[in-house]
């Protein structure tokens, strides 16, 4: 059976670190895996096999004593389903049906695979959310790049409509839905692109007419 030293520089080869990387991962010093690797010490502690096998990604038992398998056995997928879970409460993808200078809005759910999208119970309620007020909907143009770009899903909370300095909205613009980052300035708020061009996306003023939809909360995207 290959000893303990030839395990660790097995894992060591396979993940491709360096024997420092290790060493700073388990929180030890590169003389002590050194020892090891060149056999002058027989093996680690248990609580540095545990440390070691977890940076490395392999099994504890394997590292430990070669029995078993190398690579961790991983769990088998489990498939959850979330029509009406009360532990995945879900959020609609819709379009806003907008009119000008009104501030309430209809919406048209989207028909898509991923309609509605679905997040565990505990992720609203960390941040202080109600499923109820949260609608998704699709970014329409480029305004808002690069941290928000055309084709994006933006979370919108419509129970959220108290303007804030800095912070992104729905707005029914004139009866257009847009995104844009809210500014105070000059005792005004402004609609901001984010988008550097700011000669074809300009500042906007927010005259009686702008009704804000509700605070921009969460986006997913394709773009990495």
């Amino acid at each position: 059976m290959v000893e303990f030293s030839g395990r660790l520089k097995q894992a060591i080869d396979a993940r491709g670190v360096t024997v420092t990387e290790l060493a700073r991962g388990m929180g030890v010093t590169y003389q002590a895996v050194k020892r090891v690797l060149d056999g002058l010490s027989k093996s680690f502690s248990a609580e540095n096999n545990a440390k070691a096998a977890a940076f490395l990604r392999v099994s504890p038992d394997w590292l430990a004593t070669g029995l078993g398998a190398m690579e961790l056995a991983l769990p088998e997928p489990m498939e959850i389903d979330l029509e009406n879970n009360p532990d995945y409460p879900s959020i609609r993808r819709v379009r806003f049906k907008l009119s000008a200078g009104v501030t309430g809005f209809g919406v048209d759910p989207i028909d898509e695979e991923d309609n509605p999208l679905a997040f565990r119970k505990d992720w609203y309620e960390r941040r202080g959310f109600k499923p109820k007020d949260l609608l998704a909907t699709t970014v329409s143009n480029g305004s808002m790049e690069p941290g928000l770009y055309d084709g994006d899903t933006v979370i919108v909370n419509t129970a959220q409509t108290q303007p804030k300095d800095g912070v992104v909205f729905a707005v029914n613009y004139e009866g257009e839905m847009v995104i844009k980052r809210l500014i105070r300035d000059d005792g005004q708020w402004w609609l901001s692109s984010d988008n550097p061009d700011q000669r074809r996306y300009p500042r906007k003023v927010c005259h009686e007419g702008v009704k804000l939809i509700g605070e921009v909360v969460h986006k997913q995207s394709e773009r990495i």
